[in-house]
């Protein structure tokens, strides 16, 4: 994809005042998103679907089960969650398999904002981030002193990353800089007293954004406003991370860095279960961005339910037997 924008100054001060023209209005922003080259439909599912059959096998297959892993958001967002449930699973992302010492521990324990404080103590010096949903997840309907308010405690509770939503609606409805300017004050907010600094993913919620084109312009905007990782979905509606619009993601951040020199991570969520699934976006992002982001600081995987399958698959090909779901914890 040609550069949207000239090539940035190698220096910080350069780069934030090419930002802050493509920043300055609703105007300008808006002509920059629509500027960037239209999605080709066809051509990226034909290339998602493509790079869904390429093969991975033994040794090859154990490591990207592995990785996979060292890559998972363990999740809960139930509203039935409580502390013994959240601590339970802390201990399941701190030993996945009691049975295999070798077996990696997850990247983060996600949780609602009143659960921070609880995973954090469960966690202990493990090394495993918590990341908290905010904002008034999932739907993000509430006014933005709410949202910040609902940031700064989970940051405050100790959560080392913020899983935000974005206002849909004005996104929808072309308030683009509403959008960028919220994505900016919650990453504000995920600055603590100390100032130190909660990473911030933002979630598109892509089965809502309905085109390709809102989802290329909707990765663009939240990098142009801060974001540390762009997520596809809150698993909470029909149509969550997919292939196709996860590999558009992976090009976005892969074409950012190319003009403004800003690595940002990526992480699909909702409805990846399986080993086979997960090694698949493994191999997207290895073929669209390399080894750079082969790496739990630039890639996740939010789920739930994976961690399980992954260690069905990790234990056959270890002992030569399938285990089966009862071999393994239930989340």
């Amino acid at each position: 994809m040609p550069s949207p924008v000239p090539a940035y100054a190698p220096d910080a001060a350069g780069r934030l005042a090419a930002l802050s023209d493509v920043t300055a209005s609703d105007r300008a922003l808006r002509r920059f998103l629509h500027g960037l080259p239209g999605v080709d439909a066809v051509g990226l599912e034909a290339r998602a679907a493509g790079l869904g059959t390429r093969s991975i096998k033994t040794t090859a297959k154990a490591y990207a089960i592995d990785l996979a892993i060292s890559m998972i958001d363990l999740t809960t967002l139930e509203g039935a969650d409580t502390p013994g449930k959240v601590r339970a699973l802390c201990a399941k992302g701190i030993q996945p398999d009691p049975t295999d010492r070798t077996t990696p521990k997850v990247a983060a324990i996600c949780v609602y904002p009143d659960m921070v404080a609880t995973a954090k103590e469960a966690l202990g010096d493990s090394g495993i981030h918590v990341a908290s949903v905010a904002t008034a997840f999932p739907a993000g309907r509430t006014a933005l002193p709410v949202k910040l308010a609902d940031t700064a405690d989970a940051v405050a509770a100790g959560a080392d990353e913020i899983d935000m939503v974005i206002d849909r609606g004005a996104f929808l409805s072309g308030r683009y800089l509403e959008v960028f300017e919220e994505i900016r004050a919650v990453k504000q907010a995920c600055v603590r007293a100390d100032k130190s600094v909660a990473h911030l993913k933002v979630i598109f919620e892509n089965g809502e954004l309905a085109t390709y084109d809102n989802i290329r312009r909707c990765s663009w905007l939240a990098m142009l406003a801060g974001a540390d990782f762009i997520k596809t979905s809150t698993g909470k509606v029909a149509v969550n991370a997919t292939p196709p619009n996860t590999l558009l993601m992976l090009e976005a951040v892969r074409d950012f860095r190319a003009t403004v020199g800003v690595q940002v991570g990526v992480k699909p969520a909702g409805g990846i279960r399986t080993s086979k699934d997960a090694i698949k976006y493994l191999v997207m992002v290895n073929e669209t961005l390399g080894d750079d982001w082969l790496s739990p600081d630039w890639f996740r995987f939010g789920a739930s339910s994976l961690l399980n399958d992954l260690l069905m698959q990790r234990q056959k090909l270890s002992t030569g037997r399938y285990s089966g779901p009862d071999y393994v914890t239930v989340d």
